[in-house]
């Protein structure tokens, strides 16, 4: 340090600054070279990822930005091997635009930041043209940003906060943002429905503390108090941070107040801890647990657990969630169970439509770029056009130059201007053995 300091004629402090900022400078060179942009992978039929066929440095390239770990792991491990089902459909049917498609896999990890992360490779070093995904809606609210900066197609299958929407109206996302299951403002009122026809007065909420939970909690409250319900909880609504380790606070908060039922906006793994918190404190006897998408997983009722004598603590609770019912869905169902052999869960259907509809509106733009596709994603998913459920028949009547009209597995997929879609919603319940049953429908009318 000396002799830096005597060869420059720096005072000691100095010098020692200086020979840190030039250590610091080392360390950035050397990470920023061992960060060489890997190949481009694309998802196998378990989620991971695996080496792709390159479809040629002019193919269309595709991501997915989806959770196989963190809180909605449970959930969104389906959606990577749903997306690369269409794509290999749509590569065996003469790819878009001449080539193979690619498929580029990122976990988000239920994680703003690291949504961020992976979108900003997927945008910046993968350079994509269209990505499925996020999940979370916080996690999306974090990657859009930097789509729409980068120029690239965001179709969400499952974040569903009205925040979105609101955004849109005003412009935020320039048209690079869509997705395949309908905005929160409808769920909210169709739990709220089922609320009241259960006979349910005075109801309790406990959300997750970000975009989803809140939104959705705030068009619940609307929706049941317009039905003659109270929200017993509506001035001090019990909101829980999904870091946190321990919930025994959050969970007297929301089944205190004598609910008769409580509304709980959750995501599985920390969810299953705030419930499994009030079942334990002996708060959730006589209540119902209503529930929502985010703990729609066969796994959710085990991980909330059972009680001494084996009985699972959720038999009983009842939910919603966006249902799958379009004209492609037994086909589609049919051709998931033979490549999985598994069964179709929540979203994987809103997955596939996503990856659908991008490859769609490639092909229609004749581009293999994010504003190609954001120009005629709303041509292919709508009317005017040929009535169509098979992907490849739709890519052949798009490749001819003739007007579609996408009908999904999901749904109609008719996306508005706003980027949304307006879907119904299945009920559903937790049954003593802890197997989650489809009960009926409800309208978001209200």
């Amino acid at each position: 340090m000396s002799k830096l300091a005597s060869a420059y004629g720096l005072k000691p402090r100095l010098a020692i600054i200086l020979a840190i900022a030039t250590f610091a400078t080392s360390l950035l060179t050397t990470a920023c070279q061992e960060t060489t942009p890997p190949k481009t992978q694309t998802s196998s039929t378990d989620g991971n990822a695996s080496p792709a066929t390159s479809g040629g440095s002019d193919g269309l390239k595709l991501g997915t930005l989806t959770p196989s770990t963190g809180d909605l792991a449970s959930i969104g491990q389906a959606f990577p091997p749903a997306v690369k089902l269409a794509v290999e459909q749509v590569n065996a049917c003469g790819g878009v635009n001449g080539k193979p498609v690619t498929l580029v896999v990122e976990d988000d990890q239920t994680d703003p930041n690291a949504g961020a992360a992976g979108m900003t490779k997927l945008a910046e070093v993968d350079k994509v043209a269209g990505v499925v995904g996020s999940f979370a809606s916080s996690v999306s609210t974090a990657a859009l940003p930097i789509a729409v900066r980068n120029k690239v197609m965001m179709i969400s299958p499952g974040s569903t906060s009205p925040v979105f929407t609101e955004q849109a109206k005003k412009g935020g996302f320039q048209g690079f943002w869509a997705r395949t299951a309908p905005p929160d403002t409808y769920q909210a009122r169709a739990l709220a429905k089922l609320a009241s026809e259960k006979g349910f007065k005075r109801v309790a909420t406990a959300v997750i503390n970000n975009d989803y939970g809140v939104g959705f909690e705030r068009e619940f409250t609307t929706a049941f108090e317009k039905l003659g319900g109270t929200v017993v909880n509506k001035d001090k609504p019990t909101r829980y941070d999904p870091k946190a380790t321990t919930f025994d606070t959050e969970a007297a908060s929301a089944f205190s107040g004598k609910p008769e039922a409580v509304a709980a906006v959750l995501y599985a793994e920390t969810g299953s801890l705030l419930l499994k918190a009030a079942y334990q404190q002996g708060l959730a006897e006589g209540v119902t647990v209503m529930l929502t998408d985010g703990v729609y997983s066969p796994d959710f009722p085990e991980q909330v657990g059972k009680t001494g004598d084996g009985k699972y603590l959720l038999g009983g609770a009842i939910g919603t969630v966006p249902g799958a019912n379009g004209k492609g869905l037994e086909e589609f169902t049919k051709t998931w169970k033979e490549k999985t052999n598994k069964e179709v869960t929540a979203y994987v259907p809103h997955s596939y439509d996503a990856a659908a509809l991008l490859m769609l509106a490639a092909e229609a733009a004749k581009s293999n770029t994010g504003e190609g596709i954001k120009s005629k994603i709303r041509e292919v998913s709508a009317s005017p056009g040929t009535e169509v459920t098979d992907l490849c028949q739709a890519m052949e009547l798009v490749r001819k130059g003739e007007d579609i009209n996408y009908q999904g597995a999901s749904g109609n997929v008719d996306i508005d201007e706003n980027g949304d879609v307006i879907g119904d919603y299945d009920t559903w319940a937790v049954e003593t053995d802890g197997k989650l049953k489809v009960t009926g429908k409800v309208s978001p009318e209200t």
